[in-house]
């Protein structure tokens, strides 16, 4: 049993160090390759945010106009606000994840990673990533660095520390995913959401939201993705923000809401499983 026991523990640890930040960074000797280095903090924007604003609107909009249940949502808004969505005349509502490939050429599904016991991963399975694409974001609850999150750290391989100490809570299981549904359903205005809960079940009805499950690179296999910090604007449409997979942990944050995507440094073809560096040194 002991014996068992300790099987199942390696084998959980092989899978757990690819996200396990002091594995890597004991290993960053080893593993050169996976780092990604940029001369100063201003320069660990890969694109401007104005296109990373454009390209989430565009396709939340199209999910808006494909989703027959939103609509009825947004009829008690402004009639300016609901021309916007009124455009789509088919009766058919499609899968998120089509909307995604018409709008933005490709679509991302999770699958078993093509690293050794590296566990789940994502995947381009239908279009290709032109370079410079917002190609996934990574959801959760976001806390400020004042704020506690010692008890849903433990043992939880899916917490993203952002450049200036921010965290964001990717966890889809457990006090994570409780602590999130309760934000979440606390930051609503009347009955239009401020934030998406779907990326907590199996049909995400953001089709980005899949960020947390992108597997770190290897000196084998390159980085084809990484994390840009992406503070969401004033002028983002408050229709849209159902869409957003991130939510303050405090109620009373000043801050902009932070999200965390994923934006593609090459062309992706279909079939490659993304890769990003989880160490970013900042000279």
């Amino acid at each position: 049993m002991i014996r068992a026991a300790l099987k199942t523990i390696g084998v959980k640890w092989k899978s757990y160090r690819h996200r396990f930040v002091p594995w890597i960074a004991v290993n960053l000797k080893k593993n050169e390759r996976t780092l990604r280095q940029v001369t100063a903090r201003s320069e660990d924007k890969t694109v401007p945010d104005g296109e990373v604003s454009a390209s989430l609107v565009n396709l939340f909009t199209a999910l808006v106009k494909n989703d027959k249940t939103k609509q009825e949502v947004l009829s008690l808004l402004h009639t300016s606000v609901q021309s916007v969505y009124s455009q789509n005349t088919s009766k058919t509502q499609t899968e998120p994840v089509r909307v995604m490939l018409d709008m933005l050429g490709f679509c991302i599904e999770r699958g078993p990673s093509s690293l050794t016991l590296a566990g789940t991963g994502v995947f381009v399975t239908e279009g290709s990533v032109p370079k410079g694409a917002t190609v996934a974001m990574y959801p959760g609850t976001v806390y400020q660095v004042y704020e506690p999150i010692l008890i849903q750290s433990v043992a939880n391989p899916f917490v993203f520390r952002c450049i200036d100490g921010v965290l964001i809570d990717g966890n889809d299981k457990g006090i994570s995913k409780i602590v999130y549904r309760s934000c979440s359903g606390r930051d609503r205005m009347g009955p239009l959401a401020l934030s998406d809960v779907s990326w907590l079940t199996d049909s995400p009805e953001n089709p980005l939201a899949l960020g947390q499950y992108v597997n770190n690179c290897s000196n084998e296999k390159a980085a084809n993705v990484c994390y840009q910090e992406f503070d969401v604007p004033e002028d983002f449409p408050l229709e849209l923000h159902q869409y957003l997979p991130n939510v303050n942990y405090s109620h009373d944050t000043k801050r902009p809401l932070r999200c965390v995507v994923l934006v593609s440094l090459r062309d992706i073809h279909c079939g490659e499983e993304l890769f990003s560096n989880y160490y970013t040194i900042v000279h």
